[in-house]
């Protein structure tokens, strides 16, 4: 196992040690040159900027905030699955809506709200739908290319909106309103600070969680499957149950952030498992940066903060606005903003010991 990582990791490290060109080849010889990691110091930023905001921001504000971190959370989960496994989804959606629909059934129909209940249940609604799609479009006979994957993905978050808008059960159009709060015993989880901050503590944890992954061999071997998959399959590594591994991961991770996000709005509705939602979400990846977890955290709050600005005051030509926005941060920084301070190898990452010097080679520096 231990020559198979390495091995996997100098074919990484073949892939990344390209020359980078322009201002990425800049940015990565600043931090060569400063000896500094760049990650953790964005990721402290990040989360004490989070900390404070409810402390300064007026009351809409803060419950508007709470539903961009949920949003972010939404993001992680594409980020594992297109920025370290090369998962193209466009059915992230779906995950993400079965999952606020199930909790709403649960509230509706059972009078089930305590936090204890719903939660594990709209993640594991998630995990379900994640391993039911991801098992038939990545554990075929023949290995999945991209276009298939992305097309299937896609077909199963429409088949999905189409179902939610024909099914009288689930609300139809309209969807499932007037869902009764999250509840803690006695405590009711309403819109403000205290909801705030539980959202923000489970982005936290899975934040973390993730990162422990793709730091982990586990790890090792996705950003080896990003940057040349076919090396990967050629070291032995059954690329394709990787892949489903990671799928289902996002699919758990969508779950919980879509049964947030039913009692958060207070309804469901099919959009949620819609293609427009699955698309808002590579948007803000892309935005950020793919493969580096904080880069949509980054992207989502950025996307969502200048929509609200730019609805407000530009109510007529917003949505122009902010789609040339993106395109050009998408034309000029194909790794988003987060490559602004983040070098390549930084965010492939470092796994594992460096090599030792040879033995040989140290006795003859030392004559």
């Amino acid at each position: 196992m231990l020559k198979s990582m390495s091995v996997v990791r100098e074919a990484i490290d073949a892939d990344v040690g390209d020359e980078p060109d322009g201002a990425m080849a800049e940015s990565e010889a600043r931090q060569a040159a400063s000896g500094r990691k760049v990650l953790p110091i964005v990721e402290g930023l990040v989360l004490l900027a989070a900390l404070i905001a409810p402390l300064v921001l007026q009351d809409y504000l803060t419950v508007f905030a709470t539903r961009v971190i949920i949003l972010a959370l939404f993001a992680l989960s594409f980020d594992l699955v297109w920025g370290y496994a090369g998962i193209m989804s466009f059915g992230q959606a779906l995950f993400f809506g079965s999952a606020g629909y199930g909790v709403a059934l649960l509230a509706r129909d059972l009078d089930i709200t305590n936090i204890f209940l719903v939660l594990p249940a709209g993640t594991i609604i998630g995990l379900t739908f994640a391993l039911l799609l991801g098992g038939f479009l990545l554990l075929g006979r023949h290995p999945s290319s991209v276009i298939f994957v992305a097309l299937g993905t896609l077909t199963g978050s429409y088949a999905a909106d189409r179902l939610a808008r024909g099914w009288y059960y689930l609300g139809g159009q309209n969807g499932i309103p007037s869902i009764s709060p999250m509840t803690l015993g006695g405590y009711e989880f309403s819109e403000g600070p205290v909801f705030y901050y539980l959202t923000l503590g489970i982005l936290v944890v899975v934040y973390l969680l993730c990162r422990f992954l793709v730091r982990s061999q586990f790890g090792l071997a996705l950003a080896g499957l990003r940057e040349n998959e076919q090396r990967i399959a050629f070291f032995g590594y059954k690329a394709q149950h990787l892949k489903a591994i990671v799928f289902a991961v996002g699919g758990t991770i969508a779950g919980l952030a879509g049964s947030l996000y039913a009692f958060h709005e207070g309804f469901v509705w099919p959009n949620m498992v819609g293609v427009v939602v699955s698309t808002q979400v590579v948007l803000y990846v892309l935005f950020g940066g793919s493969g580096t977890l904080i880069g949509a955290v980054i992207g989502t709050v950025i996307i969502e903060g200048v929509s609200f600005w730019l609805s407000d005051n530009y109510r007529d030509i917003w949505p122009i606005i902010l789609g040339v926005l993106l395109l050009l941060v998408i034309l000029f920084r194909p790794l988003g903003l987060i490559s602004f301070v983040l070098a390549e190898r930084e965010r492939v990452g470092s796994f594992g010991a460096k090599p030792k010097e040879n033995e040989k080679e140290k006795r003859n520096a030392a004559s």
